[in-house]
């Protein structure tokens, strides 16, 4: 007898990520479900996501609290069946399986897209298809593994092998799940003592040092030959800072955007060898036209970064070697991957962090559809609901840090790309013109390139042919 339960795994959602972060619940336990409702919210590496359920039912548990991080592959909800509670109690709603009985899992994942073209979702997940239909998903049974669980549900494990221990720092911890919590609440494990046998650090330790930070943590014991010398209480204070003696005022969990712009910048300085080259570059021309325009049409004039766009993708074409990515061949050699279109990201700063949106077949559009495309985008990822495609696509990328009021910034290149542009702001400056000294709108421009691409003579092409699109933006667009 197989259990009337379905487990909903939460998916890969795309981005190739381990995890994701529970922002809100859509539905409760009891609540009825269809297919592909959504039924939580959660943030993966820079937007929010919607969820649908793949099951129609009765929602029988929800697997996490929000403000949790989930991993992909974890249970995310479980729904009983249409019809599985009817005449059920309250006790036996849910009748947990026995022991020698694994739960059945529905997956489809071989037969994702069959199985939506026969049901005609469009919101089926990578590692997913949609169960209801004309078609029937096949069923297997998810194998054993083994799980990391905590000594009292476990008292037969072997902690010698199982937990992790640094004699004279880190108390014995076997689970996973009280290391991550302790990390996002700032506990140091190494004043705690656990409760558990040998020492062991369970939940209700770290729980304990959150809800009293005041109070050191860790015990003090009785010396013995054997024992660690103890700390008596009070001789660091839980909320002073050890190395410096200042009061901690904060402590905030690296997560979210914020994680994934922090392990994707430390790649980029950690893999590629970077060099920066930058000119200032006389905008006048490019202000006044775009004056003009704006004059003649207030509310459809391109702003002034849909021309540099423009200008970007026209100097890549030029400079393709830009507008490229390398990989690791199957023989382990590096490889320079060219591309037939240019998806230009441009970098917008929202509450929740830095995005990057790309827009795809830039190359393609005027300067007054790329303008278009970056205020839907920009309006998109502020709402937090850019999709992985938009987030994760593009092959070359564009600041304006001028938006913040700095004139120049070295940037860091957004991995796996192989260069960045950088504009500053616009500003009067004194220049020379005709040779006489006039007062002009000046800006810096600020290439960061990987030199396993090319070298300075290309990059310096190509900032070149930028500078003088933006000096001389009528000719240049005349011939666009």
């Amino acid at each position: 007898m197989t259990s009337a339960l379905q487990v909903f795994m939460l998916p890969d959602l795309g981005e190739g990520l381990t995890e994701a972060e529970l922002i809100n619940w859509l539905v409760a336990v009891g609540d009825e479900i269809r297919v592909d409702q959504p039924i939580a919210e959660v943030e993966t590496a820079k937007s929010v996501v919607e969820v649908p359920s793949p099951y129609a039912g009765t929602v029988a548990e929800l697997h996490g609290e929000p403000g949790q991080t989930l991993d992909v592959g974890k249970p995310l909800i479980s729904v009983a069946r249409v019809g599985s509670l009817a005449g059920a109690g309250a006790d036996d709603a849910a009748p947990a399986p026995s022991p020698d009985e694994e739960p059945v899992v529905e997956t489809a994942a071989a037969n994702a897209y069959r199985e939506e073209e026969k049901a005609g979702s469009g919101n089926v997940l990578i590692g997913y298809g949609t169960p209801g239909g004309a078609g029937q998903s096949r069923r297997t049974r998810a194998p054993r593994q083994l799980s990391v669980v905590e000594p009292a549900e476990a008292p037969d494990l072997d902690l010698s092998l199982l937990r992790t221990r640094v004699p004279g720092k880190l108390g014995a911890v076997i689970s996973p799940l009280v290391r991550r919590m302790a990390r996002e609440h700032g506990v140091d494990l190494g004043d705690l003592h656990g409760s558990g046998d040998s020492g062991l650090i369970m939940r209700r330790d770290v729980e304990a040092a959150i809800s009293s930070p005041d109070v050191d943590a860790r015990p003090v014991v009785e010396a013995s030959p054997v024992a660690e010398p103890s700390r008596a209480v009070g001789d660091t204070p839980a909320g002073t800072d050890s190395r410096t003696g200042l009061p901690i005022s904060a402590r905030t969990p690296v997560k979210g955007v914020r994680k994934v712009v922090a392990a994707n910048m430390t790649r980029s300085r950690q893999e590629i060898p970077e060099a920066t080259v930058w000119v200032d570059v006389d905008a006048t021309a490019l202000v006044e036209l775009r004056a003009g325009l704006k004059k003649s049409d207030p509310h459809n004039a391109p702003g002034l970064l849909a021309f540099i766009a423009r200008f970007v993708t026209a100097g890549l074409k030029r400079f393709p070697e830009l507008n490229t990515r390398i990989e690791a061949a199957a023989d382990g050699a590096q490889e320079i991957v060219a591309f037939d279109g240019i998806n230009l990201g441009f970098a917008a700063q929202t509450d929740r962090g830095l995005t990057v949106p790309s827009i795809r077949n830039a190359e393609k559009l005027s300067a007054r559809e790329l303008d278009a495309e970056i205020r839907r985008l920009t309006a998109v990822v502020r709402e937090g609901k850019g999709t992985p495609e938009q987030l994760g696509s593009g092959t070359f990328t564009l600041n304006n840090y001028g938006v913040f009021g700095v004139d120049g910034s070295a940037a860091i290149i957004n991995h796996p790309e192989v260069a960045i542009l950088g504009v500053g702001r616009i500003m009067d400056k004194p220049w020379v013109v005709g040779g006489e000294l006039a007062v002009r709108k000046v800006t810096e421009l600020t290439l960061t390139f990987d030199h396993r691409v090319c070298d300075g003579g290309t990059a310096a092409g190509f900032l070149r042919f930028v500078a003088d699109a933006i000096e001389n933006p009528g000719s240049v667009l005349a011939e666009l």
